[in-house]
């Protein structure tokens, strides 16, 4: 889990994915790595999640592709089979964290709370996603959760945009941010990648100025 944190960390900015066509997950993955963000949060929302998982992970194994909305076991070994590297849930749920971790997938649960945190704690979790990030407070509620817990790093997710991402970053317990204004799911319906991959650039440079 360290490893994948400091590649999450690198990346900077999770870029996550809705495919209701699995057609779209290849030119999608292209779009990502030529923009700057060889990674993608692929969600388990749609039909087309899994093969758009196994597309992604053959076709650019060096990319960074893992599940996101995974809410039971099943689906969390349905996203390891097709080639997720990582799982990320909404909320955190005991029996799916201990279950990736028995199988030593990397997890990463929601939270909101300090008990959230706690629990999480106890199931030997060091990163957690934080959510819904702006309708739930922010970074300001991020700093004030994360003063008691030294240590803990966050990647917080929802409502985070080109235009308070910076502040964001720039929080050192935040190792990345999920976002998907830059993948947004008509622009891949419509096949408009060229149009993805330049506003992909547009975070990747972000990031860069934030983090060198």
């Amino acid at each position: 889990m360290d490893k994948m944190v400091e590649m999450f960390r690198k990346i900077g900015i999770v870029p996550v994915v809705v495919i209701d066509d699995k057609k779209d997950a290849e030119p999608l993955a292209k779009a990502l790595v030529d923009g700057g963000l060889p990674c993608a949060e692929v969600t388990f929302r749609t039909a087309a999640a899994e093969e758009t998982i196994r597309i992604m992970s053959e076709k650019f194994p060096d990319m960074l592709v893992g599940a996101g909305t995974v809410l039971t076991t099943e689906q969390a070994d349905r996203a390891a089979a097709a080639g997720a590297k990582f799982i990320v849930s909404p909320g955190l749920n005991p029996e799916v964290v201990r279950h990736c971790l028995k199988k030593g997938i990397p997890v990463i649960p929601g939270i909101q709370t300090p008990t959230e945190i706690e629990t999480a704690l106890s199931l030997g979790l060091k990163t957690v996603k934080f959510f819904p990030a702006e309708p739930a407070g922010g970074l300001k509620m991020i700093k004030a959760v994360a003063a008691p817990y030294v240590g803990l790093t966050f990647m917080p997710t929802g409502g985070i945009s080109a235009s308070n991402v910076r502040d964001y970053l720039a929080y050192d317990r935040i190792v990345a941010c999920g976002g998907s204004w830059m993948v947004k799911k008509d622009l891949i319906a419509e096949g408009r990648f060229d149009e993805i991959r330049g506003m992909v650039a547009e975070a990747a440079q972000i990031v860069k100025e934030i983090r060198g």
